[in-house]
């Protein structure tokens, strides 16, 4: 893919169906040191509560959260 280091390719690991279950996932996530973000499917602005959340994790990472999600 070519990416020149400072560019990071975001995968989604999970998905939430409400705002509250996608922050619980990316403070796990980040408590295990691992860069998060939380974003709503629809493409809509974040911050509602009501609507299904990808939660995204730098595709690097990706190998690690497979296992901290094993452990659960």
């Amino acid at each position: 893919m070519g990416n020149a280091g400072e560019k990071k390719m975001w995968v989604e690991v999970k998905r939430a169906n409400s705002l509250m279950m996608a922050e619980m996932w990316k403070e796990a996530f980040e408590g295990e040191g691992i860069p998060t973000r939380i974003l709503p499917l629809s493409g809509e602005a974040p911050g509602r509560e009501l609507t299904i959340y990808r939660v995204l994790i730098p595709e690097d990472k990706k190998h690690i959260i497979e296992e901290v999600l094993r452990k659960l």
